[in-house]
């Protein structure tokens, strides 16, 4: 017994299946373009009802949106919205109005106040109905195409954006001619290799690109001049972004003292131009380095190339891509050129008939016939002595087109003309059997014939360089003062009546030396617990190379230790013990000096207890002695004596 499709089991069941349902639909016919022609099914109707209202002349948007929802039932909105989005791509449809602006996110004006048409290179590329799979629309009433038969990678060229279920796609464009030059590689079996060109142009480093697939990125930054001493000009901006979210994005950064500006100026018209005002005595060069660190000057763009391929998802590299939509073109291309040989053909069947028809006069053989029948029996009878010569059967169909030539053709048949016309005919029946024997030359010859026609003012925007990261904390603008109040063992930038120690940014991050031997690496922030009577609060730089003296006691009672190190890596919070980590362990001496400076070898006087019984209660301690270490190196044994105090050795002594 057969079970009824729509019959569940459970709600559960009944909603999993609606959901797939849904699921599938957003994929397949919404959110992700198709591999082949490389359009949404929305961008596909768009074109195909452009070129069904094609006149020339441009059309109102207005009445192509209208046009369009005979296929597309989703609304006027979201077709407007999507025609705008190819338009402003500037490679298949020709604009004329206000459609917007890609640099500053201004919109288009409504659909009744622009209007479009085809462009050349659109209608030389995209359509051909003669290669269309034809398939009924939503409602049966019209036909529409299941992909256009289009003969370049417009995938590539336009690029594409979608969020369906559970699945994303992101294909960032190619240049133009790129594309083509890679075709042509591809054809001839060389090696190529692509990577993004944008419309907003802008700096790109690709070195992690992946080919485009997940889990690669690009990032592309503004191209920002050093227009004065102290004034920026931003002339391209990033890819995804605007003019106004750069300067939105400047100007957030400046507020949270990231960055130092007097103000911002926008100048954008049909191209990008942002001034950005340094405050006096700004480093320019430092400057430019902290925009791309704390603003939108700098992005990173993760691809996704998710496209429909016979029916289902997939994800493919942009050089497969390239090489499927080449294959595709070479083999579209083939069959109009079998299409063009099967016309070329009856053509010049036809031509041949018609020449024999009237120069033999077979037209009088009529004159006596009384039924129709008889007529096209008196035809095909004298062109019988003929029939060898023709290339094919003579069908009924070609016998009733001979009876409608009209009388004033007969009478100005011309056999030299007609011998002219055949010959060309057959010249192009040559021509075109050559180029499907030899299908990958004439492919190439097409490539190359379209990129002269069409790639003219079409060279890379963006430039493709190769550039670090910007570390953020050496570019911070230093507008905070980091205080310290040692008594109640507070440090941070809101602590103003406090000792001010030195200038620091929000970034960076501070060192903090405890009396019992402990280090610590925290955050600067507003307020923090250093310890009480720190022996040492400071900006911690990574690349200072800061050397370290210390004495301490090990533990209440025992030895007194000495040891010269370095810090090295450290993680944030984490609290180090720079004794052996006996409790009640007690820095005695802390000294921190830069490796080229003398005192890194100080000479010190230890003075133990006095009724120890010793002869000489002061010591000389040279820390030129002591090896530089590590942070958890122990150290040397001074003295097992307790110790009075420690204090520098004058200049004369000599031990």
């Amino acid at each position: 017994m057969s079970q009824d499709p729509d019959h569940h089991i459970s709600l559960g069941e009944m909603y999993s299946d609606y959901f797939l349902d849904y699921a599938s639909y957003v994929i397949l016919e919404r959110a992700v373009p198709h591999l082949y022609d490389g359009l949404k099914p929305v961008q596909r109707r768009i074109l195909h009802s452009m070129k069904e209202l094609d006149d020339g002349r441009y059309n109102k948007v207005a009445n192509i949106v209208g046009n369009t929802m005979k296929y597309h039932p989703h609304g006027d909105q979201s077709i407007g919205d999507a025609m705008v989005q190819i338009g402003q791509k500037d490679l298949v449809i020709d604009c004329q109005g206000n459609w917007g602006n890609t640099l500053t996110g201004d919109g288009a004006a409504a659909p009744r106040y622009i209007e479009a048409r085809l462009t050349p290179f659109a209608l030389e590329v995209i359509f051909n109905p003669k290669t269309t799979k034809w398939l009924p629309s939503y409602d049966g009433r019209n036909k529409e195409p299941e992909t256009l038969p289009v003969k370049f990678p417009l995938l590539l060229a336009q690029g594409v954006e979608g969020i369906a279920v559970g699945l994303a796609c992101k294909i960032l464009p190619h240049n133009f001619n790129e594309l083509i030059t890679a075709a042509v590689a591809y054809l001839r079996k060389e090696p190529f290799e692509l990577v993004p060109d944008f419309p907003t142009g802008g700096i790109m480093d690709a070195s992690e690109y992946r080919d485009g697939i997940r889990g690669g990125k690009i990032r592309v930054r503004a191209r920002i001049e050093i227009e004065k001493k102290n004034i920026l000009r931003i002339t391209e901006i990033p890819f995804g972004t605007t003019t106004g979210g750069v300067m939105d994005s400047i100007v957030n950064a400046a507020d949270k003292n990231k960055i130092k500006i007097q103000k911002i100026e926008d100048n954008t018209a049909a191209h990008a131009d942002i001034l950005v005002y340094l405050q006096s005595g700004a480093d320019s060069e430092m400057m430019r380095d902290a925009l791309y660190a704390f603003t939108d000057c700098e992005m990173s763009i993760s691809p996704n190339s998710g496209v429909i391929v016979d029916g289902k998802p997939a994800f493919l590299g942009m050089t497969e891509i390239l090489r499927r939509t080449t294959d595709q073109t070479k083999e579209l291309l083939k069959i109009e050129l079998e299409i063009r040989l099967g016309e070329l053909g009856d053509k010049w069947h036809f031509s041949s008939l018609e020449k024999i028809f009237i120069e033999n006069r077979i037209y009088r053989d009529i004159e006596e016939s009384e039924t129709w029948e008889a007529v096209l029996k008196a035809i095909d009878d004298g062109l019988k002595p003929f029939k060898k010569l023709l290339k094919r059967e003579v069908s009924e169909e070609d016998l009733v087109r001979l009876t409608e030539i009209r009388i004033k053709r007969i009478s100005k048949f011309n056999k030299f003309k007609a011998d002219e016309e055949i010959k060309a005919i057959e010249d192009e029946i040559e021509q075109t059997e050559k180029n499907l024997r030899n299908l990958t030359r004439y492919t190439v010859r097409w490539y190359e014939q379209l990129g002269k026609k069409y790639g003219k003012n079409r060279q890379r925007l963006t430039e493709i360089s190769s550039f670090a990261k910007v570390d953020r904390t050496m570019v911070a603008a230093a507008t905070e003062t980091l205080f310290l109040d040692a008594k109640n063992g507070f440090a941070g930038t809101s602590l103003k009546k406090e000792e001010a120690l030195e200038k620091c940014s929000m970034l960076d991050d501070v060192i903090v030396f405890s009396a019992d031997g402990k280090v610590k690496v925290t955050k600067v922030a507003d307020k923090f617990f250093v310890g009480q009577r720190p022996l040492r609060v400071a900006v911690f730089r990574k690349d200072e190379d800061l050397i370290y003296s210390m004495i301490y006691r090990d533990g209440r009672d025992g030895n007194i230790m000495a040891k010269r190190f370095t810090i090295g890596g450290v993680t944030r919070d984490k609290e180090y013990d720079l004794t052996k980590g006996t409790k009640g362990s007690r820095v005695l001496y802390f000294k921190c000096h830069s490796t080229n400076e003398e005192s890194s070898a100080q000479m010190l006087m230890v003075h133990m207890k006095s009724g120890l019984g010793l002869r000489n209660l002061v010591r000389p301690l040279h820390f030129a002695e002591f090896g530089i270490k590590g942070r958890s190196s122990q150290g040397n044994i001074v003295t097992k004596h307790p110790v009075e105090k420690i204090l520098i050795a004058p200049k004369d002594f000599e031990p």
